[in-house]
């Protein structure tokens, strides 16, 4: 395995392996120390919330593509709107132990995620109250919660880009399987694991495939000296660069590329029926336990899960998938309706995610 362009260490301890990880999924959980460094766009607050009085929102959604949504429905709905955002490193698991730092007097009132895991984990802890947004029957029943406490809109795809110099059509690859080929030793790239949407994909193939054949896969991976990089944008630049032949990334960064005139290609893995499928990770929106604007956050949530928020979206740089029944537009990438999705339990791979944690940091920490 070959790390490149690290990003920065989260306090991981030292160590042998297993012990290393078993620590890392400690301070994961715990709701102090580094996890918590998360952007505050001026968020000015007392113990029971912000001192003006603002709805709050926590969104894991870069702040590029999340911020002028924002401010353009608070201006809508006529709320005096406050906003925290996540960062590279730790991504929306900072946001998530923030949040259960704060679950004895909260001052979020909406948690806007692009990672749907972590959102299950909240709900899990009791942190979560349902509510019903305005378009709730527009979404999949496999993108919202059945107890209401989340909905999702929004998606992402996880993909392969493919450097169309390094790789001719005829040897593109065509699923999760050709990433731990020996014929591409050395010349595949992913994140690191322990956060975002690879972490997420991680813990949705222990669902889907049983923990011996994801541990296998990631294993062969690792032998097939996988170069790992900070992030996904990280991943897809090396594809376009060609110092990776294809990489394990998600559409909106695979979208970047294309649009900078790399040379690039999106393969969506594993798509055709009776195959694994391709794994669509959507945005969601969850309200707050205690959330200290309840009323406001629902007038809000209204305007977030709705088919103009989603047209947007993916009309925008971020290249959003729609998944509501009633979005018009278009996106900019293929969808659910013309790729085989993954058919993954997003409960069941939140109940193991820790399980998929302790092993991976075991293998990619260092």
């Amino acid at each position: 395995m070959k790390t490149i362009q690290p990003g920065r260490r989260i306090c991981l301890p030292q160590g042998s392996g297993l012990v290393r990880g078993l620590v890392w999924l400690a301070v994961a959980m715990s709701v102090g120390g580094c996890f918590q460094r998360v952007e505050n766009q001026g968020v000015p607050a007392t113990e029971s919330g912000p001192i003006d009085g603002s709805l709050v929102i926590y969104s894991a959604l870069d702040r590029e593509f999340a911020e002028p949504v924002l401010k353009d429905l608070a201006r809508q709905a006529g709320i005096a709107l406050r906003s925290k955002f996540d960062v590279e490193s730790t991504k929306t698991v900072g946001l998530t132990n923030m949040l259960i730092a704060e679950s004895v007097q909260p001052r979020c009132d909406l948690f806007w995620n692009n990672e749907i895991l972590n959102t299950i984990r909240l709900k899990e802890r009791g942190l979560l109250q349902p509510y019903r947004p305005r378009h709730a029957e527009d979404v999949p029943a496999a993108f919202k919660d059945p107890d209401g406490n989340w909905f999702g809109f929004a998606a992402r795809a996880r993909i392969l880009l493919v450097n169309t110099r390094s790789v001719s059509e005829a040897d593109r690859p065509k699923g999760l399987a050709d990433l731990v080929n020996p014929r591409w030793k050395g010349k595949i790239g992913i994140a690191k694991p322990l956060f975002g949407t690879t972490a997420t994909q991680a813990a949705c193939l222990f669902a889907v495939w049983g923990e011996e054949k994801a541990k296998a896969f990631f294993r062969d991976l690792k032998a097939n000296e996988v170069q790992v990089f900070s992030g996904n944008k990280q991943v897809a630049t090396a594809a376009g660069s060609g110092q990776i032949a294809f990489g394990l990334t998600d559409t909106d960064d695979a979208t970047g590329e294309i649009e900078a005139g790399s040379p690039v290609a999106i393969v969506y893995p594993d798509r055709e029926p009776g195959q694994l499928g391709t794994l669509f990770i959507p945005n969601t929106l969850a309200m707050l336990k205690g959330a200290p604007h309840p009323e406001a956050a629902r007038r809000l949530a209204d305007l977030i899960v709705s088919p103009e928020v989603e047209a947007a979206l993916a009309q925008g740089p971020s290249a959003q998938i729609p998944l509501l029944k009633g979005t018009k537009k278009p996106a900019q990438v293929e969808t659910p309706a013309t790729v085989h999705p993954m058919n993954v339990d997003f409960q069941a791979a939140a109940k193991l995610w820790d399980q998929a944690a302790v092993f991976l940091t075991a293998e990619f920490a260092e």
